[in-house]
């Protein structure tokens, strides 16, 4: 009787030492069966092939880098997502009514937008860093452009300071003439534009000096640094006129991040 006792124990004993050392099931080691993310990975949303493990600017058009999942990324660029984002096909533009400098009332993608070369900045009057530099550069593109069908935006990022009459006061200062509008108006109607043009900030001070070029008629985009000579810039808007932003905008980018 004691030895049959015995056997069991050593049966038992034996069988819980298989179970300690056996490896453990594939399943345990499968990263999706435990509901694990791909690590994130930060990209300019014009430029997809930049990539970076923390947040920052884009070396290309100075953007700043958004969060974006590592399989989302990969996928982009096998079904070419990512050359379509550099120079963009598509615009999601919303028709937003705003205010001009001389206080007239516009619908942003109607009457501005709509089957034109376009360059958009984005500026508030009390700006003593790179928006005096942005009105420069729009200033010596519009000589330089001019009698050219090539329409120049300024966008405001502080609608609740910037009225008709200061942005107005503050195109003066640059001698914006016919074909250069400034814009603002009630704030919920500019933040959904500054958001779909990729331009939303948190704070107006945060904002990148980031220049918007199109050719709505023939659907190019592209993002420029706007602290670029205003040759680059123009660069620019004659490639899209051709519509050639597609050929034009790498060499254009590799020139602005050296600025």
């Amino acid at each position: 009787m004691r030895s049959r006792y015995f056997k069991a124990l050593a049966a038992l004993a034996f069988a819980l030492t298989l179970c300690a050392f056996a490896p453990p099931r594939a399943a345990a080691h499968d990263p999706r069966a435990h509901g694990a993310k791909s690590p994130a990975v930060y990209t300019c949303p014009m430029h997809p092939e930049v990539k970076s493990k923390k947040k920052g600017t884009c070396p290309k058009c100075k953007m700043d880098l958004r969060p974006a999942r590592a399989e989302a990324e990969s996928a982009a660029a096998k079904t070419g997502d990512a050359h379509e984002a550099h120079v963009a096909s598509k615009m999601s533009i919303p028709d937003v009514e705003l205010l001009d400098q001389d206080g007239r009332r516009v619908r942003f993608y109607t009457d501005l937008v709509k089957g034109k070369v376009v360059a958009v900045n984005f500026v508030f009057t009390t700006c003593t860093t790179v928006c005096p530099p942005l009105g420069a550069t729009f200033a010596r593109v519009q000589r330089e452009l001019a009698g050219r069908d090539v329409h120049l935006i300024s966008v405001s990022v502080d609608p609740a300071t910037d009225t008709p009459e200061r942005l107005k006061a503050w195109g003066g200062k640059f001698k914006a003439g016919p074909g250069w509008t400034l814009l603002t108006g009630p704030k919920p109607q500019v933040d959904e534009l500054l958001k779909a043009l990729g331009a939303a900030t948190a704070s107006p001070s945060d904002h990148t000096p980031t220049v918007l070029v199109g050719n709505d008629a023939r659907g190019q985009w592209t993002r420029a640094y706007g602290l670029a000579r205003p040759a680059v810039l123009i660069k620019l808007i004659d490639a899209a006129a051709a519509g050639r932003l597609d050929a034009a905008n790498d060499s254009t980018s590799k020139e602005s991040a050296r600025q």
